[in-house]
């Protein structure tokens, strides 16, 4: 060759590798310390099955990695400079996104700049901005094939931004992919939040994110105003509802928070009246509201930590074990299959596992229990760089994309495949080292002296060696024993046996320096001798790893699928559909307590027709094809109306911060999977007026409901009932019963309470008038949504009805007075014990009372309280109900009315409207139930004796001309239960898993808010 030509080859060749350093770092502003790195970073992974996306597969071929981004993939040649991977009988899949973690970030970062005035509402902080990797974790995900993962802010209502990180040991200025990935919105706060701090409620929460968000759009407005004409006053800044103006009405992804089924709802509606697109962080329960999910139509980000069985080794634990925790183990590892299954979205997330080692495990058992791999394989990688917006750089293996790859020994989510090796932005982290040597097959072992030869058999796998040892006489092929402890490291194997048939010497200990074809060791006898030996092998392995018997049991048998539908709710009692309401429905041949004009009537009929009340009397005319039931002997009335509960509340009926909370809606936490709705329905309830507590001179705003058992909450909500409010007088609201250290928020004292009351009328008053001023000129800046002030403007209008708390007479007075100065008629007084003494003003104002029947002397104002005080309202021309506050009281609540029969002389007929027809009255709901009339909704119950008698039953429970309660179904339900029960107890039994302990606490149970009033009842000034 020529002097010039080879000029030309070095020229080149110089060119080549310019070029190529020139891309051997991402561009980057950091100075050069020291010596340039330039070091070529070409990667050719050869010979392996590509999986390149989900559904799409190339069986052999190559991926060349250039710098950190893939540069082609499929059958191409590697380049010259490309360093070689032999990758045959592996396969190649993109790195796996956990589409869910945590980071805490300190508190004092809040408080950094112009933050918002609650410290819950951050969403100006951004993980990307207080990222620090955790490169333990990192080390753990990277062995599940996780080569990136979404990293949220761990606390707050409006959280803050998430980013997109990469798990592997880059700085932060190449790790984190995408800085603003999405806000994070968590729609309550942890058990166990202060008096002290709003909100102390998931309701607050609520409340707190509904009038941040207005904030935020009134905010823009603010200063969009202030730059068209800086003569304005200048807004405040605030750097939190700054950071929240990009996401109403914009395409900017918000996750929320699902704790539980019910809250995915909760979720989709906050989103809806913000126009936000949200996707969901479920909880692994979304199957038990499966349907109502589907139709939000959001992206559900779902875990795999799947319960342990409940502990149901002994009779005694299991008694303490419900239905719908035995239930829930059994089909909660089928949650993402059903879920994908209905058309949902999804993806996963490694959060919530104890060991985020054991995250592959947990989808293999899912894909083993319905999702299908191809589904698993979207969950895991183009979904959530969708969701995330990072699929231009994540989640298929394709040219220009990073070069984020899981490489396995088999398919990935077969139980036995291992992940090997993980490739992060090109750089390469082994999983599972490849043993120097492989050392499977037979040896004989030589020792020295008169020791005889013996014979080692080595199987299993690489990683999980097993094998026996013997002595290599044929003749006693029979003494074999098992090794234990078997371990191979580098160059260096060691095991255990029982030497004593063989050696005679106990328990032998065997180290070796090994190659492929010779050892050098000793033995460590158990009387201490040592033997030193060399070994020679006899034969190899075949190449193929062994699985042991256990292993391939594992993998013939399919893991055993739900044994059981779902029901709704997931427990005893759980119905499979809605009830369903026949055509035409006649109910003849009772007495009939109608609670109206028509007054109690002997062998009538009652007939229904979709729905509602067709005729009433003794010759009513039937349709054809009607449903007849005979009611021969039995008794029936209206559907009861509690006009005074706290049940089927999903976490506390308080938001007991601040003296007003108007803004809080108790229909924001309905909890439909309540038992004591089936319950209440027993004892024949089918409305009931879930309200605040009494923590607060005015609380927060009431839901009527109708016991649609087994609906979704909003379906469970009269929409015909006009909405409400709770007020409280007295010893809660003025603190006197919380104890010393509350002693500080206003009002304490009863002259507090009245003047707090006015302030806020009068306040309310001023809000809606600057609104009709801006209304009729239409400029400048409109008055900001304020969601306190507006619940009180509606009660000044006389949309809204206050339901008030009240016990002593004079407090009774105050308030009545207050209201008649502002032109308001009180909806009713609660609990009201010593209305009796102030009836005939209450008349005059127009208020009805709901209260107890004989409840008095539980606390000091209370003690005038008197059983006399229904009969004696009633007597003075007041609307009077009784009511329950209280779970286990509704349920007989017939017998309530009873007592003022007994105290007072009331008449049975007048007596039954106190829990039927008055508070129909009281919650201005008359018009559709409380009596038996044409034209009114069919809610009534069948009762086997007078409804007044303790000895009658419910025998059954209509609403909507449904049937909610039946006496006979009862029992086949509990039969059903107990069936259930036991199918699942050997279930359990049989499966061999360890249980959960009496202690063990399931995940974010101690952050969750019971769903269970008795809670709410003791602890949060639900009623009394």
């Amino acid at each position: 060759m020529s002097r010039s030509r080879l000029c030309c080859w070095a020229v080149l060749g110089l060119l080549c590798i310019l070029l190529s350093n020139a891309h051997a770092a991402p561009p980057n502003t950091r100075p050069v310390e020291g010596l340039r790195e330039n070091t070529p970073r070409v990667h050719a992974l050869t010979g392996a099955r590509i999986v390149v996306a989900p559904g799409r597969v190339i069986k052999h071929g190559t991926v060349v990695i250039r710098d950190g981004v893939i540069e082609a993939v499929g059958d191409v040649e590697p380049p010259a400079d490309a360093r070689r991977w032999d990758l045959a009988g592996k396969t190649i899949y993109a790195g796996l996104l956990d589409a869910y973690g945590e980071q805490t970030i300190e508190a004092s970062a809040a408080k950094r700049g112009s933050p918002h005035w609650n410290s819950l509402v951050t969403p100006q902080l951004n993980v990307a901005d207080h990222y620090e990797a955790d490169a333990a974790l990192n080390k753990t995900l990277r062995s599940q094939g996780v080569t990136a993962r979404l990293v949220a802010p761990a606390a707050g209502i409006l959280k803050g931004a998430s980013a997109v990180v990469l798990t592997g040991d880059d700085p932060n200025r190449e790790a984190i992919l995408n800085a603003h990935a999405a806000q994070h919105l968590r729609l309550t706060v942890p058990r166990g939040r202060g008096r002290d701090n709003y909100p102390n409620s998931p309701m607050g929460a609520v409340a707190l994110a509904r009038q941040a968000m207005y904030d935020a759009r009134w905010y823009r407005q603010a200063w969009a105003a202030y730059q068209a004409d800086t003569s304005l006053s200048r807004p405040e800044r605030n750097d939190a509802l700054a950071a929240l103006q990009r996401y109403p009405e914009s395409s900017h992804l918000l996750v929320a928070d699902a704790p539980n089924e019910l809250f995915v709802l909760r979720a989709d509606r906050f989103a809806r009246e913000f126009s936000l697109n949200v996707a969901i962080r479920g909880s692994g329960h979304e199957y038990k509201r499966l349907e109502a999910i589907k139709k939000t139509g959001r992206t559900v980000i779902v875990p795999l930590d799947f319960p342990k069985p409940p502990n149901i080794a002994t009779a005694e634990s299991a008694r303490r074990v419900s239905l719908s925790e035995l239930m829930h183990w059994d089909v909660a590892p089928e949650n993402a299959a059903r879920l994908d299954k209905a058309g949902i979205r999804v993806a996963l997330t490694s959060h919530g596992l104890p060991d985020r080692g054991t995250f592959l495990s947990a989808v293999r058992k899912a894909v083993a229990r319905g999702l299908a791999a191809d589904a698993a394989l979207r969950a895991l990688t183009t979904t959530p760089a969708e969701l995330f917006d990072v699929s231009e750089q994540l989640g298929t293996v394709e040219r220009g994309k990073l070069a984020n790859l899981l490489v396995a020994d088999g398919d990935l989510f077969d139980k036995q495949a291992k992940v090997v090796e993980t490739w992060v932005a090109g750089r390469r982290y082994e999983v599972v080292a490849k043993p120097l040597f492989d050392v499977r097959g037979t040896w004989r072992i030589k020792p020295q002296g008169d020791t005889p030869p013996l014979v080692m058999e080595l199987s299993g796998t690489a990683a999980k060696l097993k094998g026996a040892i013997r002595t290599a006489d044929k003749k006693e092929e029979k003494k074999e024993v098992k090794l234990v402890r078997v371990g191979l490291r580098d160059a260096r194997f060691s095991c255990t046996f029982n030497a004593k048939t063989l050696l005679g010497g106990g328990i032998a200990r065997l180290t070796a320096v090994v190659d492929n074809e010779s050892w050098t060791g000793r033995m460590v006898l158990g009387d201490g001798r040592e033997i030193a030996f060399t070994a020679k092998r006899l034969s190899a392995s075949n190449g193929k790893e062994s699985k042991s018997g256990d292993e391939e049991k594992s993998k013939d048998e399919k893991p055993a699928a739900a044994s059981f539908a779902v029901n709704y709710p997931l427990r005893a009692f759980g119905r499979t559909a809605k009830p369903k309401r026949p055509a035409a429905v006649l109910f003849k041949n009772a007495t009939v307590w109608t609670c109206g004009k028509a007054g109690v009537l002997e062998a009538a009929s009652v007939l229904v027709v979709r729905g509602k009340v067709r005729a009433v009397g003794q010759n009513v005319t039937a349709p054809d094809e009607v449903l007849v039931i005979d009611a021969t002997g039995k008794h029936i009335t209206p559907g009861i109306i509690d006009c005074h509960s706290h049940m089927a509340t999903d976490g506390g009926v308080n938001e007991s911060t601040q003296a007003i909370t108007a803004e809080v809606r108790i229909g924001d936490f309905i909890d439909a999977d309540d038992m004591n709705i089936y319950r209440q329905l027993a004892g024949g309830v089918t409305t009931s007026n879930i309200l605040h507590g009494s923590a607060n001179p005015i609380g927060g705003q009431n839901q009527v409901i109708k016991l649609r058992w087994g609906a979704l909450p909003e379906a469970m909500k009269f929409t015909k009932a006009p909405p409400g409010i709770k007020f409280a007088l007295g010893e809660n609201v003025k603190q006197s019963n919380w104890g010393d250290e509350y002693t500080t928020r206003y009002p304490q004292t009863r002259m507090g309470v009245e003047q707090i009351m006015r302030d806020e009328f009068h306040a309310a008053q001023d809000y809606r008038a600057r609104w009709e001023q801006w209304k009729q000129s239409r400029q400048g800046l409109p008055p900001r949504v304020d969601l306190e002030l507006e619940a009180i403007a509606e009660i000044i209008e006389g949309s809204r009805w206050i339901h008030c708390h009240s016990y002593r007479q004079d407090e009774i007075l105050a308030l009545i007075r207050t209201l008649d100065d502002f032109h308001i008629t009180i909806g009713s007084f609660q609990h009201i014990l010593e209305g009796y003494k102030v009836a005939d003003a209450m008349a005059k104002h127009g208020a009805m009372g709901s209260g107890f029947s004989d409840w008095w002397a539980y606390k000091f104002e209370v003690y005038d309280a008197i059983p006399y005080a229904g009969a004696l309202m009633h007597n003075a021309g007041v609307v009077v109900s009784f009511n329950s506050d209280d779970r286990e009281l509704a349920r007989h609540l017939n017998q309530e009315a009873a007592k003022a029969v007994k105290y007072g002389g009331v008449p049975p007929e007048e007596a039954l409207k106190f829990v039927t027809l008055n508070p129909a009255k009281q919650l201005r709901i008359q018009k559709y139930v409380g009596s038996l009339e044409k034209g009114k909704q069919a809610d009534l119950v069948v009762w086997s004796g007078p409804p007044l008698s303790i000895f009658s039953r419910c025998e059954q429970t209509w609403i909507d001309g449904r049937k909610y309660f039946d006496l006979d179904q009862d029992r086949s339900a509990r039969a059903k239960a107990s069936k259930i029960r036991n199918v699942l107890t050997q279930k359990i039994l049989d499966s061999g898993e360890e249980m959960k302990s009496d202690d063990e606490k399931d995940k974010d149970e101690s952050e969750l808010w019971p769903r269970d009033d008795i809670f709410c009842l003791r602890h949060d000034h639900g009623s009394r």
